[in-house]
């Protein structure tokens, strides 16, 4: 039975949660609108361009709830509860561990050259508002960038681990030893000035 669409920002969940439990290699069409409902014909109205343009699509939308939840707050908001606010949404939106990050899969294979540009700005974007918010709250801008990349890293490595174990606490863990990390720097260097 096919599902009843009326706008594409209703579809794009959708296709998004096909993704990430396929990738994108094993998300042929049959499997989309098998998995989602929708006929072949309402996701070529929805995306033209086919696979690649929801692909495209999906990387965008999940870029745009980042910038949205994360990277303009780390940017632009007081910098201990911009970093405080990120390690609330981090584990929301990654749902304790149990979603994979679509943009670091999207990076683990081939699908990475196709949507480069976009997998890059997301992490370099990212590394970069933290990194922000670090020098802000008073880490030099080296401590900030190794911590950052290392952050980042971290809760990307966190997310896999969670998964390949099977362990749902294991991700919540990951995000309060990162966390604990952070606040230790800052700590360390309000002591220094």
């Amino acid at each position: 039975m096919t599902r009843t669409v009326f706008e594409k920002p209703d579809v794009i969940p959708l296709i998004t949660e096909v993704f990430r439990e396929l990738g994108y290699e094993g998300a042929s069409m049959s499997k989309i609108t098998s998995r989602t409902g929708l006929s072949k014909g309402s996701l070529y109205h929805f995306f033209p361009g086919g696979k690649d343009e929801m692909a495209a699509e999906i990387l965008a939308h999940i870029d745009q709830w980042f910038v949205r939840h994360l990277f303009e707050p780390l940017e632009q908001n007081e910098a201990r509860a911009a970093i405080d606010h990120m390690w609330q949404e981090v584990d929301a939106y990654f749902q304790s561990g149990q979603r994979i990050c679509l943009i670091g899969a999207f990076a683990l294979d081939e699908t990475r050259d196709r949507f480069a540009a976009a997998i890059r700005q997301y992490f370099v974007r990212w590394i970069e508002a933290f990194s922000a918010a670090l020098v802000r709250a008073g880490l030099s801008r080296e401590a900030a960038d190794v911590i950052s990349e290392e952050t980042i890293a971290g809760i990307q490595g966190g997310l896999v681990l969670s998964r390949a174990l099977h362990d749902e606490a294991f991700f919540g863990r990951m995000l309060a030893n990162l966390s604990q990390r952070v606040s230790t720097a800052l700590s360390a260097s309000r002591s220094v000035e």
